[in-house]
């Protein structure tokens, strides 16, 4: 199994997708130099901390993400936070978890609305 993504300088140059899902991958260091990638499939690994993942942000061409089973993906689903705070990172994402961004339900807006009603001028 897999436990870290060092040394990928080598190869950065030219990557353009990793797939290393069901590993023991906590940290995401070393992915930074990782310019040209597109496709990112990490899903079942073992990244907790939101740092580690901001990594990403580093990757201008990142489009195709795979995340779930981290545990950080699922503290984050269930506090209902996972697909926005990811996206608010990465705009740039076209797929996150097997979904087109456009089929991600957007979170409920804040009401503008008052609970007064307007009243008709006398």
């Amino acid at each position: 199994m897999i436990k870290s993504l060092v040394p990928l300088e080598a190869i950065a140059g030219t990557l353009t997708q990793l797939w290393i899902s069901y590993n023991q991958i906590e940290r995401l260091a070393g992915i930074t130099v990782c310019k040209r990638l597109k496709t990112l499939y990490m899903s079942n690994n073992k990244v907790k901390e939101w740092s580690e993942f901001e990594k990403l942000a580093e990757l201008p061409e990142l489009s195709d993400l795979l995340f779930s089973g981290n545990p950080l993906e699922d503290r984050l689903s269930k506090e209902g936070r996972w697909k926005m705070d990811v996206i608010n990172l990465l705009p740039q994402l076209r797929r996150l978890d097997g979904k087109m961004i456009t089929d991600i339900d957007p979170l409920p807006q804040p009401s503008t609305e008052t609970d007064e009603k307007p009243t008709a001028a006398t």
